[in-house]
């Protein structure tokens, strides 16, 4: 377990910006459209290496390889998990995040367009036995990052996953008999890629907007019925987790990050101790946009689970604002307040890399988080430790 023992450490929740070149090959291959495969590779060795002294740069602790040969953090799936067919669509997701906020606000959401799914025209459903066939695909990204970490110093180093619920969220059942039976289905396959990155040194990240925005997918359920269905979801991802030690996982969990109302987001009082569910040692959310800020008073009533550590998101994607290095050391303050300093990291509330108007904008916030934190350790020791 990673703790804050003498400053508080910094992180972030997963993607970040991009190469141009980089990205247009890794949506080209994702679309199965032609692409230079020796090209792809040699780049994303690089561009791997690059994106993680640029974190290190911005004051960052524990880093991640940005996520940068995915197409997007839940849609790299597709490709890594075989039962499933692609079959034609209307390029959204089977359940959309924005069904809540749609019966409120129809005539925004008719005025800009939504968010798509970057499979295209496409729709994954499930036709048979699903079973992990990314091997090859997740042993290159071990090997970028472990290159791009040799020679460096860092707390630690962390790669992202994708959850069953999630996953879930896209992809149809026409195989299993059951959500549960698909569910499961998922987490054993899952597995496989949860339990690599584990073994090669690194922590695993589990990224789970579902356990928040399937409420928001689900606009006719009631708070009983949302927590039934979310309980559910959680025992299959505790069963991927099955004999990972806790230690090694972080849980991100998030309202969905488009831009938009979430103006009936599930409120973190209603969900927190699903989340204290997951078999993880940190929980990363969501915590300085103006849906979700507020919810740091929850930790006045609600204990961590023994020996976890939280990692409240101190910079946020829903603006291009650069938060100042004052606020941040003060959210981070109220937070350690409640739960001890030790317990502490600084982190974001999504990614920042695709959710940003400029590559410049997330490293800005890096570094403004990156100075918060040494503000806030001096408040927090009586000393500035950098």
């Amino acid at each position: 377990m990673i703790y804050s023992t003498d400053r508080i450490l910094t992180t972030h929740a997963g993607s970040l910006p991009r190469p141009d070149d980089v990205r247009e090959m890794v949506f080209a291959k994702a679309r199965g459209e032609p692409y230079d495969r020796a090209a792809l590779d040699g780049r994303l060795q690089a561009a791997v290496k690059e994106v993680v002294k640029r974190q290190i740069e911005c004051g960052l602790d524990i880093v991640n390889d940005g996520e940068l040969s995915k197409p997007n953090f839940t849609d790299y799936v597709l490709a890594r998990i075989a039962g499933c067919e692609k079959r034609p669509g209307t390029g959204h997701r089977r359940l959309d995040m924005t069904a809540r906020d749609e019966r409120k606000f129809a005539a925004y959401f008719a005025a800009r367009p939504r968010p798509r799914f970057t499979g295209g025209q496409t729709l994954p459903v499930c036709v048979d036995e699903l079973r992990y066939v990314g091997q090859t695909e997740l042993q290159k990204d071990l090997d970028n990052f472990k290159t791009a970490l040799a020679g460096v110093t860092v707390a630690a180093a962390f790669l992202p996953a994708n959850t069953p619920g999630t996953i879930e969220h896209w992809m149809a059942n026409e195989h299993y008999k059951s959500d549960e039976a698909f569910l499961f289905a998922i987490a054993e396959a899952m597995r496989e890629e949860y339990k690599a990155i584990v073994d090669a040194g690194f922590l695993l990240q589990i990224d789970d907007p579902d356990l928040p925005d399937g409420w928001a997918c689900l606009p006719d359920i009631t708070l009983a019925d949302y927590r039934k269905y979310a309980t559910m979801r959680i025992d299959a991802l505790n069963h991927a987790l099955r004999d990972i030690p806790s230690e090694k996982v972080r849980l991100h969990v998030c309202w969905g990050s488009f831009h938009g109302p979430h103006h009936d987001d599930i409120p973190l009082k209603d969900i927190i101790d699903l989340i204290f569910r997951v078999r993880a040692g940190s929980y990363s959310i969501e915590a300085s946009n103006p849906c979700h800020e507020h919810e740091w008073r929850v930790f006045e009533e609600v204990k961590l689970p023994e020996g976890a550590t939280l990692i409240p998101g101190v910079v946020g994607h829903c603006t291009d604002f650069i938060e100042h290095p004052d606020l941040v050391a003060e959210r981070l303050v109220r937070y350690a307040n409640l739960v001890g300093r030790e317990n502490v990291l600084a982190g974001t509330d999504c990614g920042l890399g695709t959710r940003v108007g400029h590559p410049s904008i997330c490293w800005a916030k890096f570094e403004a988080m990156a100075e918060g934190a040494r503000r806030a350790t001096k408040t927090l020791w009586g000393y500035r430790k950098c």
